[in-house]
């Protein structure tokens, strides 16, 4: 009895081990389903391989290509004008010079700072918490890696994302020399909002406030100048 179940299961195993091996078989053979076929037509505006299991490795690309690519973009141009736009006014005020050191706190992937070096600024810092060489550097918006008193003007359009408002003004405000400037874009607002803002800027004097359309979007923008170094 004990060898009829011995050969029993012997010839289980084996057919388990059978039926495995060709179901690894089929699968290593056949292409998967969620394979695009090798022979499909591929989109003229695309640049991916003619199948997704297709392992060849893709052609890196320098990062001065890939940023020339990028900066000659229409999406790109569009927003690096809204700036240009913006920081002219300044320009036209004397608010903004050749000279100036300017400053841009979370400056996404750098329109602000190159807008600023096309209106002929030849010193402008960016900073954001991932950087985008060579626009913007890495650094964290509520603990600047600056000393006190550096900047001329300092400008931010993501105050209202700041995940601490007052400790990112607060740094804003310490880089910034007595007598500069502090600009700040935000959604439309006014009153009540805009006495909000200028309570975070405690060693600033609220300069003007004036509405602005800034990458195709309706904005306020305020602007203060700075009282002197906090204790």
């Amino acid at each position: 009895m004990e060898r009829y179940v011995e050969k029993l299961l012997y010839r289980v195993s084996m057919a388990f081990i059978i039926i495995g091996t060709s179901i690894m078989v089929v699968l290593i053979l056949q292409t998967p389903k969620t394979c695009v076929p090798p022979n499909a037509p591929l989109k003229p505006h695309t640049h991916f391989p003619r199948s997704t299991c297709d392992s060849s490795p893709r052609q890196h690309l320098p990062l001065p290509k890939k940023n020339s690519r990028l900066w000659s973009s229409r999406a790109w141009q569009s927003r690096l004008s809204s700036f240009s736009s913006f920081f002219l006014h300044f320009h036209h005020l004397g608010l903004l010079h050749n000279h100036s050191k300017a400053l841009c706190v979370s400056a996404g992937a750098g329109h602000a700072a190159m807008a600023l070096t096309h209106l002929g600024l030849s010193d402008v810092t960016a900073v954001e918490l991932v950087d985008s060489p060579p626009l913007v550097n890495r650094a964290d918006p509520h603990n600047l890696p600056f000393f006190d008193d550096v900047f001329d003007f300092a400008f931010t359009a993501h105050l209202d994302e700041a995940l601490f408002p007052r400790r990112f003004a607060a740094e804003m405000e310490r880089t910034v020399r007595r007598g500069g400037l502090c600009v700040v874009a935000v959604d439309e607002c006014g009153g009540e909002d805009v006495r909000d803002i200028a309570g975070l800027f405690s060693n600033s004097k609220l300069v003007n406030v004036v509405n602005v359309t800034l990458e195709g979007s309706r904005r306020t923008s305020v602007l203060f100048q700075i009282q002197g170094s906090a204790s």
